[in-house]
């Protein structure tokens, strides 16, 4: 055993893990962060992976970051600047397109080029969905009751939640009620008609999830991003100057600022267990680590069946740990471009290149990207969610160079047929090919691509089976069930064990909450 002794060792150095020992050190304990990669970050990273060339290579924009760990770890000081995506263009096939922006007037509009009738809906639906951000925006900040026992503090957090509820009034619980049970698509249809809009805007609603826009639970996904928030915005998205993995060496700053250690490289094996508490962790190379608090950052799946030797949870908790619902679901793939792409829709260089491009033009597209994954498929044609990050931060390519990032739905984990080491490159060329008929100078511009799929997400980051949100959004695994009864509360049945990841609530997305939240519960554990 070495003599490093520590309050708190944080296993995994994602923006959670770190948020989560900054706030721990803040408060004066002596802190560890064991990250196995060479850069902190997780899914939350930037790297050069072509000369020049730098890329978000997972996580790729920024809205849900809670204000509150803004402020609190002071991040502006430490860098987090945040540039806007104000647009988002959706190209259709005919040749016209759906665009919206910055300028209000200017978006309705357009909306009303397509439907004079959306344009007239459109204020009155954004004014709803701020209404139920609002209304969702305390349960983030809250931990989940549980509702099956008698202890005073959940009863109380189960009265407060009532109060909250009650207050929102008959129409707000109404819609609220709607948007935990139905799919974006049909959601949406409540409002819409015009099928660019329909089907742009229920795309949100299935980012990250093994789910089609028709799929009920998937309105309050649409929601959980409709939550984001800059400089108390709702809906305001943005780009970290440097990269999304800008914002992780953020926090690592401030936490380091605390005084908290970094290590990097360096793998934890499993966590020590004496007379029923968490003692310390075995890392890979054999060396011990003591603490009186160890934290997993990691998803649920590793955090209870990898980190723990069997025997230390009870069975019937592990049986929900091995059913939680974690099926990855995402692509990605990045693009080094010799110029600018050439859209046909909107030909030549504009602000429009400065937004997202999303290639939804109908519901029945994005449904029919799902179907090819629910029978074990990469989409043929697939959703794409693109942004060209170097029209906002000119250092992420090199002069005259481009760099385009690319969100893919939908692509299984487990495929009917071959390997993803096999199907690697005919994923990339679907999206490449989707995206040509589009841009039709984009083949003649590619210079470099990386293509990343939910094997490969897993191999990098050790998010299982590459899902991006530790676990799927659905309403069986929010709240107090996520990861699963009884383990809600970041503890778990192991004294002194934590966990803080997105696998537990509020979930998924570069939030910080899991982190932050877990770390005031045990603050108050501490005391």
């Amino acid at each position: 055993m070495t003599n490093n002794k520590y309050d708190a060792i944080i296993i995994g150095g994602g923006h959670n893990g770190l948020v989560n020992a900054a706030y721990l050190a803040k408060a004066g304990k002596k802190v560890l962060v064991l990250e196995r990669r060479h850069l902190v970050g997780g899914a939350t990273v930037t790297e050069e992976v072509f000369p020049g060339f730098k890329f978000s290579v997972f996580s790729y924009v920024v809205s849900i970051l809670r204000p509150e760990i803004i402020r609190d770890l002071n991040l502006p000081k430490h860098g987090l600047t945040i540039l806007p995506l104000e647009s988002t263009l959706t190209p259709l096939p005919n040749g016209d397109y759906l665009y919206r922006d910055g300028d209000h007037f200017r978006t309705l509009r357009d909306i009303a080029r397509h439907s004079p009738r959306d344009a007239a809906a459109y204020d009155d639906y954004a004014r709803w969905m701020y209404h139920m951000a609002k209304a969702v925006k305390y349960m983030l900040g809250i931990i989940p009751p549980d509702p099956t026992t008698l202890n005073p503090k959940d009863l109380g957090g189960l009265a407060a939640l009532g109060t909250h509820i009650a207050n929102l009034g008959a129409e707000q619980i109404y819609m609220l009620g709607k948007l935990m049970t139905m799919s974006s698509a049909d959601f949406l249809e409540e409002w819409f008609e015009s099928d660019p809009l329909k089907a742009t805007m229920s795309a949100s609603g299935i980012i990250g999830t093994y789910l089609g826009p028709r799929s009920p639970g998937t309105a309050y996904v649409l929601l959980h991003h409709y939550m984001g928030e800059i400089d108390g915005a709702f809906r305001a998205w943005g780009f970290q100057k440097g990269g999304t993995g800008a914002i992780a060496e953020t926090i690592a700053s401030a936490a380091r600022s605390f005084g908290v250690e970094i290590r990097l490289n360096a793998p934890v094996k499993q966590v020590l267990i004496k007379n029923g508490r968490a003692t310390g962790v075995v890392m890979q190379n054999g060396d011990e680590l003591e603490a009186k608090y160890i934290v997993s950052s990691l998803d649920p799946k590793r955090t209870f069946l990898d980190l723990l030797e069997p025997g230390h949870v009870p069975e019937e908790q592990l049986a929900y740990i091995r059913k939680f619902n974690i099926r990855g679901s995402s692509g990605k793939v990045n693009l080094a471009l010799d110029a600018l792409p050439n859209l046909a829709c909107m030909p030549g260089e504009g602000p429009h290149l400065r937004g997202a491009i999303s290639i939804s033009p109908s519901v029945d597209y994005l449904e029919r990207a799902y179907d090819d994954a629910k029978y074990g498929n990469f989409s043929q044609k697939p959703y794409i969610d693109m942004i060209i990050p170097s029209m906002i931060d000119p250092d992420m390519a090199p002069p005259g160079k481009h760099v385009m990032s690319c969100f893919v739905q939908y692509a299984p984990y487990k495929l009917r047929e071959g390997t993803w080491e096999e199907k690697r490159e005919a994923f990339g060329d679907a999206v490449v090919d989707t995206l040509a008929e589009y841009i039709p100078n984009l083949k003649d511009i590619i210079l470099y691509r990386q293509v990343m799929t939910p094997w490969d997400i897993e191999q990098v980051t050790g998010l299982s089976q590459g899902n991006i949100f530790q676990g799927e959004l659905s309403l069986s695994q929010l709240f107090f069930l996520r990861p699963a009864p009884g383990l809600a509360q970041y503890r778990t049945p192991i004294k002194g064990y934590w966990q803080c990841g997105s696998g537990t609530h509020p979930g998924g997305g570069i939030t910080g909450a899991p982190g932050r939240l877990a770390a005031l519960e045990i603050l108050k554990d501490w005391k």
